[in-house]
């Protein structure tokens, strides 16, 4: 059986706190850490830019997902490679020139992924998926943290499995003990987890460790 990644997003982590919630997400087993950007116009929400990715760079030598989640990303790849990101994502929705944007990443040094939201059809991926390495299935509405898993959503992530049984897909959204069997079983091999890692009560050792035991 393949081994199930699990990525915390700092989007529910200590802002306060951040280098050492990082330290302790990658000391618990976290496979690569996610840094969710906003932009306030394609989600209603701001978050974070590259001096962040650079902070979360300074405090752990994982990998760096950096999922942009803004219009015309492809105006800010070098900026955010150069700030350390390791895997770039962008949304399928947010820009008519998706395959010049993935091969820019790429030419960048980073790996390219693509996200799509909940209400997108797959067929907008059919055409890029020989181009990148992995796709982000959206399992909430994007834009904040602690949204509920959407039900239909393994069902979406079986069609994709489907379409190419070689690639690396992830969920974003609503993953806890809970629905994370179900988006494995569905052919997730990527796990994004906010609340149930550093909101976990227990702690983030304690969170990643619930996920990672539901999924074995």
């Amino acid at each position: 059986m393949t081994r199930v990644e699990i990525v915390p997003s700092i989007l529910s982590a200590d802002a306060g706190r951040l280098a050492e919630q990082v330290k302790e997400a990658e000391a618990a087993g976290a496979d690569r850490i996610q840094v969710d950007v906003m932009d306030g116009h394609f989600v209603p929400n701001l978050t974070f830019g590259p001096l962040i990715v650079e902070a979360v760079r300074r405090a752990t030598k994982l990998p760096i997902e950096v999922h942009l989640m803004i219009e015309h990303p492809e105006l800010f790849l070098e900026a955010f490679v150069k700030a350390g990101g390791t895997l770039i994502q962008v949304q399928v929705e947010a820009t008519t020139s998706l395959y010049r944007t993935v091969q820019r990443i790429k030419e960048l040094g980073a790996q390219a992924g693509v996200a799509i939201n909940p209400a997108t059809s797959l067929e907008a991926l059919r055409e890029i998926l020989p181009y990148i390495d992995m796709v982000n299935v959206m399992t909430v509405e994007p834009g904040f943290g602690g949204q509920k898993f959407i039900a239909h959503s393994p069902e979406k992530i079986s069609r994709l499995r489907a379409m190419d049984p070689n690639m690396e897909i992830e969920v974003d959204g609503g993953i806890d003990a809970t629905t994370a069997p179900l988006a494995v079983s569905a052919g997730a091999t990527v796990l994004v987890a906010g609340n149930s890692v550093f909101g976990f009560k227990q702690g983030v050792k304690a969170g990643i460790k619930a996920i990672r035991d539901a999924v074995v």
